[in-house]
């Protein structure tokens, strides 16, 4: 008699019959490289909803288990699963590579650091020649008679402009470079020694490390040659000529500052000295042993952050008027004042030869005229002698 499970006109040949027999052959023969494991279902890309998930309105059969859907994650607690982690890894490196890629293309790598290379101090220096006699009398009254009278005295007359801040500076940082420049100004001006001829270094130290040896040639080896004048640095006398006769200095003029790069602050000068000399040797009398001096200087100096520290300055320029003197005379080494009683010049500047060897002077040849009112102003009241 046949089971239920039979074909009712018996198993063919050539057939297994029996569930045990296709339990043993053709199960596992069509399904042996299968194996539904914890990985296998956790990896499937459909997951079936529960019942309970199915009886909801519109409720899906099936969800997603794609990585951005979450269906990667561990069951239990939600952790997503190593790959899941690997993938967004990956995602993220792709990003983050991109973005860089990006950023260096804009940032432009090929474009040239700013050259912060300090460059030596140009300098032009120009005597002034007078075109009257050259009044004489007592310090007090020449001053009092002349265009200083109203200039302030020492370096109460460099006076510091509005502060603010700049771009890449900060208020502090502006005033540090101001002072420096106010303080270059009162030491290469003002400082008596410095005046006679006697010491430098009340202003070398002021100056950038890179422009010391132009500095040191210029004082020991002064020249006209637009790079090497003394007078271009500092104000000095010519020992042999006139010395200070007031020490009370006159002085008028401004500071001026500007950023020039993001890391370099440029100050620029401008100021009218007076001086009241008298000649180096003799006894001048009190009423007209004395005469006036004036010299115009003309600064651009410079400040990188590093000299903001260490309070130095770079001199990038100076344009310097002073007179009365001789054109004839070589202004670069010291200044030769014309003294009280010297006549107008009519002497020209010096003889340049240009088939002469070695480098020609820079400055040759120029000479300016002392303004009338420098020298006429100062004999409007005569000078009071003494007893009368």
């Amino acid at each position: 008699m046949a089971v239920p499970a039979d074909p009712p006109d018996g198993t063919p040949d050539g057939v297994g019959g029996g569930d045990e027999e296709f339990r043993r052959d053709d199960y596992e023969y069509e399904y042996r490289s299968v194996v539904f494991d914890e990985d296998f279902v956790r990896a499937a890309r459909l997951q079936e909803f529960s019942a309970q998930e199915r009886m909801g309105e519109h409720a899906r059969a099936v969800r997603s288990r794609s990585l951005w859907s979450g269906g990667a994650a561990r069951p239990g607690n939600g952790t997503p699963s190593r790959s899941a982690r690997q993938g967004l890894l990956l995602v993220l490196l792709i990003a983050l590579a991109f973005a860089s890629a990006v950023y260096m293309g804009l940032r432009n790598p090929a474009v040239p650091e700013p050259d912060s290379r300090t460059e030596p101090l140009t300098s032009t220096v120009i005597p002034l020649a007078p075109t009257a006699p050259v009044p004489g009398g007592r310090p007090v009254d020449l001053f009092a008679n002349s265009p200083a009278a109203e200039f302030r005295v020492g370096a109460a007359g460099i006076a510091m402009p509005a502060v603010r801040r700049t771009r890449h500076f900060t208020d502090g940082q502006v005033v540090t470079a101001l002072s420096i420049a106010k303080d270059y100004l009162v030491q290469s001006s003002l400082d008596p020694d410095v005046l006679a001829g006697t010491a430098t270094r009340p202003v070398r130290v002021l100056v950038d490390p890179d422009q010391l040896d132009q500095f040191d040639r210029s004082m020991t080896s002064p020249s006209g040659d637009g790079r090497h004048a003394a007078t271009g640095w500092l104000v000095r006398f010519d020992a042999g000529t006139a010395v200070i006769a007031d020490p009370r200095v006159r002085v008028s003029g401004n500071l001026a500052f500007e950023e020039v790069s993001a890391d370099v602050l440029e100050v620029t000068t401008d100021h009218t000295f007076v001086y009241a000399v008298r000649p180096a040797t003799g006894v001048p009398s009190a009423v007209d042993g004395a005469s006036l001096f004036t010299v115009r200087r003309e600064l651009r100096l410079r400040f990188d952050r590093e000299d903001l520290g260490t309070r130095r300055a770079e001199l990038v320029s100076a344009y310097v008027m002073a007179g009365p003197q001789s054109c004839s005379t070589e202004p670069a080494e010291g200044f030769r004042p014309l003294l009280a009683g010297a006549g107008p010049t009519t002497v020209g500047p010096a003889a340049s030869d240009p088939y002469a060897s070695g480098h020609p002077r820079r400055s040759t040849g120029l000479c300016g005229v002392l303004a009338p009112a420098a020298t006429d102003a100062a004999t409007a009241t005569p000078p009071v002698s003494p007893g009368g």
